[in-house]
């Protein structure tokens, strides 16, 4: 009795077949990417072998359809992510004997037999052992010389590989949409900002710094960044998401920024306006804002004992220790008004000061997702020339009064020869009930157990603060 078997048609797709491949990549070490990829299916059963795929695709992200509507069923689909190497051929002949080629100085180049006893492989990239090989009856633990393969054998691919089995009614000829989700791209924004030798105008300029390591290269590819804390992402809705417009992109304006962005969700989309070549293992850097004469501020603060408050405190020794470093502060608006008022994406800001004709480093920081219209403040070091000191002068407790009171002084001096301003701030961390009764300045209330002080220091001036505060409970 015969046994009829489906058509079976087989399709093999290259890279190089492929309209220009899409991304967007997002901030946390993973990427949608997006293909488009012509198929000439006939009727009946075909298979159909994709080698464009990634190193850490997720292979249930997988989003195969026809733009058009065009009815097909994958039946099937098979995901390797083992590219033949050395290691890898070496472990399909492991107990056969093959030829290596030894090259050796001064002599000419000869070919020695070798069984290969252990290979060293170790799949899904767990690291290798030592190969065993056996030479003229003797175990030796390197490989004799350059291992000649007689055939790459049946089981191997050059690439990763998507592998699919697809069944059509009827013949049909399509640019199929291919999306899927994969780890190993990610990128991050970083900063650089210049100030002149005098004054706190600023110079800044944005980078955005893309990282493929995929294990695939992407050639003229249109890239999108985003932005944002992304806490659970659907595969099948993200990579739906991406595929929007992808054949709105091919015409680009000359004259056009390098990056454009827009509000997307909850996040920030940043879509670089020209086709950009990203190859597999490189880092590739893009400018996406400038600006300039953006006007800054220098904050000054001293929190002699920088601790929150942690219940009921009575111990006389608690909250004595003081220090003495004066914290600097880098202070600017985001807005419009001030030559900015884009979104800005987190990373590191790096600050430097003019000394005549040479930039010198003062400082760096991180920065967090920054909204238009938000102030950014850059804590980049301690001031050298200003000098902070912290002296509880009494304390008194009533436990059967319940109360408790405490006095301090801090003193600040202002060796640089411009005027400053020191905001000293004061945390009164032993109650929550509590109330100032004597003082030396005003201060303000910031927050409910945190007062804070703006104290003028002339050049070469001393000045001393001074307070009571009464806890009750």
């Amino acid at each position: 009795m015969k046994h009829h078997l489906p058509l079976l048609a087989f399709l093999l797709l290259s890279t190089a077949l492929f309209a220009a491949p899409g991304l967007t990549i997002y901030n946390q070490n993973f990427a949608v990417v997006r293909d488009t990829i012509p198929l000439d299916l006939k009727a009946g059963v075909n298979e159909v072998k994709f080698d464009g795929a990634t190193l850490h695709l997720e292979p249930d992200s997988v989003i195969l359809r026809d733009p058009d509507g065009a009815p097909f069923q994958i039946l099937e689909q098979n995901y390797r992510n083992d590219p033949v190497t050395q290691q890898l051929l070496l472990s399909l002949f492991e107990g056969k004997e093959i030829d290596f080629q030894v090259n050796e100085p001064n002599k000419p180049d000869h070919v020695v037999k070798g069984t290969v006893i252990r290979s060293g492989y170790v799949p899904h990239g767990g690291g290798g052992e030592q190969p065993i090989i056996q030479v003229d009856g003797k175990i030796q633990f390197t490989l004799p010389g350059e291992p000649l393969f007689p055939s790459l054998g049946d089981d191997t691919i050059l690439k990763p590989q998507l592998d699919w089995k697809i069944s059509v009614p009827e013949a049909v000829k399509t640019a199929a949409e291919l999306g899927y989700i994969t780890e190993g791209m990610s990128w991050e924004a970083s900063y650089n900002i210049v100030s002149p030798e005098k004054g706190n105008d600023l110079d800044l300029v944005g980078w955005v710094t893309i990282n493929n390591q995929t294990g695939r290269d992407f050639v003229e590819a249109k890239i999108k960044l985003m932005a944002g804390d992304v806490n659970k992402i659907a595969p099948q809705a993200m990579t739906a998401m991406a595929f929007g417009g992808m054949r709105k992109e091919m015409a680009r304006d000359e004259d056009a920024p390098a990056v454009t962005e827009k509000a997307f969700d909850e996040y920030h989309l940043y879509t670089l306006e020209r086709p950009t070549t990203l190859k597999d293992q490189e880092t590739k850097q893009v400018e996406f804002v400038r600006a300039g004469g953006v006007k800054s501020e220098v904050i000054y603060t001293y929190d002699g004992f920088p601790m929150g408050f942690h219940g009921l405190v009575l111990n006389e020794e608690f909250g004595f220790q003081g220090k003495t470093k004066v914290a600097v502060t880098r202070e600017f608006k985001n807005t419009k008004e001030n030559n900015l008022g884009i979104p800005l994406p987190k990373g590191r800001i790096r600050l430097y000061r003019s000394n005549g004709s040479q930039l010198e480093f003062t400082g760096e920081n991180q920065i967090d997702h920054t909204p238009a219209d938000e102030t950014i403040r850059i804590r980049t070091g301690d001031a050298f020339d200003l000098v902070g000191e912290r002296t509880r002068t009494d304390f008194k407790v009533d436990q059967h009064k319940r109360w408790a009171m405490e006095s301090f002084e801090i003193t600040m001096r202002n060796r640089k020869k411009e005027p400053v301003v020191i905001r000293v701030v004061e945390h009164l961390y032993r109650w929550n009930n509590w109330a100032i009764t004597a003082k030396s300045d005003e201060f303000t209330k910031r927050d409910s157990d945190t007062i804070e002080f703006q104290i003028p220091l002339k050049p070469g001036e001393e000045r001393k603060v001074s307070y009571t505060v009464v806890y009750s409970w």
